[in-house]
């Protein structure tokens, strides 16, 4: 099975996977190999969730802000 990009991943996802790579490098068994590449995978997979709470967050916000006729609009964060 090919392993999904962080970000093609849901948030409960990817923090499920992030958790099991943690866990596998706490008992420290992996070669140093593949406990790099486990390490790479984890911050890619931390990133790909920061993201993805940061744009909840910016939902809630504009949410909040517009009261309850308020239309959810996608955040952009290149127009920052």
């Amino acid at each position: 099975m090919a392993t999904k990009k962080p970000e093609n991943l849901s948030f409960e996802e990817a923090m499920s996977e992030l958790n099991q790579i943690v866990n596998e490098m706490e008992r420290g068994e992996l070669p140093l190999e593949q406990s790099l590449k486990q390490f790479e995978r984890g911050i890619a997979l931390a990133n790909a969730s920061s993201a993805k709470l940061e744009m909840a967050e910016q939902k809630v916000k504009i949410l909040m802000g517009q009261g309850d006729g308020a239309q959810l609009v996608d955040f952009d964060s290149s127009s920052q």
